[in-house]
């Protein structure tokens, strides 16, 4: 009895040594990710602005990753990074894994479409109401029974107090506790409407624009008051503005309505707006930035709206988002998207009724 005791704990622990080897040899679904992300990054700042990590995390997880595998993934170089013939393989087992892994989510997807509850999501008021709030339907679609709580303000909301679940905003936080996503980039350049135009005329230069009628949308972003202290030095804003606001709304409309001239993102031309680019050759980048608590992630119905977040601002899909400025006369040529729904209609009309 005792013998047979013996061989059986001795069986039970030789078991648990074979299992504790296999856990290590388990792969690292995480550095695979990353890997990925890398490779179609280009290079390591790209790549670790887009998975919301510093690059020397970055390097830090890909060299894990490396090490685990016991082999050279990439190379760096000036211009980005290179794969080597190895890397070039776990490529194409990482992709496959990845593909692995959306068909694992498909197959619950039954399940997990019928999420339930609220999500807070804080949003500029410009892009939520110009933006996000005329692509919510697709969301919406895909999940019937998720509530989103949108507020739009300018002022930052406390995510780590809760405020909200999520925040997109246009300048970077810096609490450590946050992740950091960057979306995409605006474009601001300047706008007017057709019967602003046709009245007073399309200035080229700034020199010439300081003899028009400007707009101007203001709050507390001191780079707005440098933009301006650049492209009108020595010009109080009294006067050469004839309307400052800190609504996007109103400050759209002013334009639209053919109040004067003024900067917009170039996105609000490229969905059908009823305003004409100005030929002045000044643009003003500005990223995009969501936030959320790590632990906010976890939560499926929040990681629901976070990932659907990343394609509603996707520079891939959608061009006025890139790095890169592309003159709003040429958006509809770089875009190969379906039909995108404009959130003016209805609008135009009135704004003609009225100025005629």
């Amino acid at each position: 009895m005792f013998s047979m005791q013996m061989r059986n704990e001795q069986r039970v622990l030789l078991g648990e040594r074979v299992l504790r080897r296999h856990s290590r040899l388990m792969p690292d679904w995480e550095g695979a990710h990353l890997f990925l992300e890398l490779i179609r990054g280009g290079s390591f700042r790209a790549a670790a602005e887009h998975v919301g990590l510093s690059v020397n995390a970055l390097r830090a997880r890909i060299s894990t990753f490396e090490k685990a595998l016991g082999t050279t993934l990439v190379t760096r170089h000036v211009d980005g990074v290179r794969l080597t013939v190895e890397g070039q393989r776990v490529l194409r087992l990482a992709s496959q894994m990845e593909q692995t892994s959306v068909e694992m989510i498909q197959a619950c997807g039954r399940s997990e479409r019928m999420l339930t509850g609220e999500v807070k999501l804080a949003i500029t008021e410009g892009l939520g109401g110009l933006w996000v709030g005329s692509k919510l339907v697709e969301f919406q679609r895909a999940n019937p029974r998720l509530m989103i709580h949108m507020h739009c303000t300018m002022h930052t909301a406390d995510v780590l107090r809760l405020e909200s679940d999520i925040s997109v905003q246009l300048s970077r936080p810096t609490a450590q506790e946050l992740r950091v996503v960057k979306l995409g980039r605006l474009h601001l350049a300047f706008f007017a409407a057709r019967s602003y135009l046709d009245t007073y005329g399309e200035p080229h230069s700034l020199t010439e624009l300081a003899k028009h009628r400007v707009v101007m949308q203001t709050d507390d972003d001191p780079d707005r008051h440098k933009a301006y202290d650049r492209m009108f030095p020595g010009i109080p804003p009294e006067q050469l503005l004839a309307l400052r606001t800190n609504v996007s709304s109103v400050h759209y409309w002013s334009i639209a309505s053919g109040a004067g001239i003024g900067m917009l993102p170039t996105y609000v031309y490229a969905v059908g707006a009823p305003i004409v680019p100005v030929d002045i050759p000044v643009e003003h980048p500005i990223d995009i930035w969501m936030t959320y608590h790590s632990g906010a992630a976890r939560i499926p119905r929040v990681r629901r709206l976070i990932d659907w977040l990343v394609r509603a601002f996707s520079p891939r899909t959608y061009p006025w988002f890139r790095d890169e400025y592309i003159p709003p006369a040429e958006l509809h040529k770089e875009y190969r998207g379906r039909h995108l729904d404009n959130p003016f209609e209805g609008f135009v009309e009135n704004i003609k009724q009225e100025s005629a």
